[in-house]
């Protein structure tokens, strides 16, 4: 789950794999969330290796995209894969230093899940003070999107187009499109796990009905239930709904996509996922925005408000949805400074990117960042 992001891992075969995956169902979920800490709200400014500014799409090169616990958090700098110790930074050890990358979620014990870009791309698992990275088996594939929850099991998209679950560096699990589906329907990602083991991804079709010669193409959100269950596709209101996280509840993350740009629109999904879709709607500001995490246990959502790239009438902001009310704004580290928000954690803490006075993007963390949302004018 990413809480991390959370959004905010011997070989197994026969009854050895049955095993891990009765493993997998009985992970005992997320009891009620204890009372947040006292804390004082600001915006953090970790440490970094980049000296870029914001551009639309690009935000990555920089930020927050996991919240581990105490002082841990992980994600990118300089479009590199880089974990924090509070505000110290700290590069993953790859064996090719030209790879670029990023760690996409931490779990509590302290297991990053990762990916690298350039001449070799894969996923990888990483503890703090380890030598290197352990890659996973079968991941040599473009994705930007894995989750690890806190029993260690990791999830993204492989080659083949199909969902896989690891753990302990070795695969487990497959995850197939849901019965139903048409032909050649593929998975397009995997982006989330939570403690119960409930994985939520996207499936992409793209098929002519021989009877009628309807053509259907478009994505749709999925998700594998930790019981091992067949998957399940959940509603769509538009011909693209992204899924990006879920909780402990069951509460799934997102944001429809209406057209050209950056048209998306936030919205969530609710277990037992038989009514309509939430769509909390726009920051005031802003006509469009995301939903890219929720917290593990409090409910609180984070994204970014957007314009659209050719009309950008006010830059990026990080936005919060507590689960009532209207989506709020995240203050800006610089006024007129773009920012965005990545991941959520139960104790307040949002991490993402904010543009500083300089004009160069830093990877932050909104501490009590409840406490500083606000509904703009």
């Amino acid at each position: 789950m990413n809480h991390t992001r959370t959004r905010t891992r011997t070989r197994r075969t026969g009854a050895a794999a049955a095993a891990a995956l009765v493993l997998a169902r009985i992970v005992t979920a997320a009891g009620p969330a204890a009372a947040a800490p006292s804390c004082t709200p600001r915006i953090q400014v970790l440490g970094s290796i980049g000296t870029g500014g914001y551009s639309v799409g690009n935000e990555q090169t920089e930020g927050v995209l996991g919240l581990g616990t105490g002082s841990l958090s992980v994600g990118v700098s300089g479009g590199k894969p880089v974990y924090w110790t509070g505000t110290r930074l700290h590069k993953v050890p790859l064996s090719d230093a030209g790879l670029s990358g990023a760690v996409l979620a931490v779990n509590k014990s302290g297991l990053m899940v990762g990916v690298t870009h350039g001449a070799d791309d894969y996923l990888f698992t990483y503890r703090a003070g380890d030598a290197a990275v352990t890659r996973l088996p079968g991941s040599d594939w473009l994705s930007d999107d894995a989750d690890v929850n806190d029993a260690g099991y990791v999830v993204s998209r492989t080659r083949p187009g199909v969902g896989t679950v690891w753990k302990d560096g070795l695969k487990v699990r497959d995850l197939a499109v849901p019965a139903d589906a048409a032909p050649g329907t593929r998975i397009e990602l995997v982006s989330g796990i939570n403690n119960k083991g409930d994985v939520i991804g996207m499936a992409r079709e793209d098929y002519e009905v021989p009877e009628t010669g309807q053509h259907l193409e478009g994505s749709y959100p999925v998700l594998w239930p930790a019981d091992g269950g067949p998957a399940k596709a959940l509603s769509r209101t538009s011909n693209d709904s992204w899924v990006q996280d879920i909780d402990e509840s069951g509460r799934v993350v997102g944001y429809d996509w209406y057209g050209m740009g950056y048209q998306f629109r936030p919205v969530t999904w609710t277990a037992p996922y038989t009514g309509p879709v939430g769509a909390p709607g726009a920051l005031k500001t802003h006509p469009y925005g995301t939903f890219e995490a929720v917290s593990p246990t409090t409910g609180v959502s984070v994204g970014t408000a957007r314009f659209h790239p050719d009309i950008q009438t006010l830059p990026d902001q990080a936005q919060l949805w507590t689960g009532t009310g209207p989506v709020l704004a995240l203050p800006r580290l610089a006024a007129n400074g773009a920012s965005a928000a990545s991941s959520a954690a139960d104790d307040g803490r949002v991490g993402g990117a904010a543009v500083n006075a300089a004009g160069t993007l830093k990877p932050v963390i909104w501490t009590c960042a409840t406490k500083q949302a606000y509904e703009p004018k």
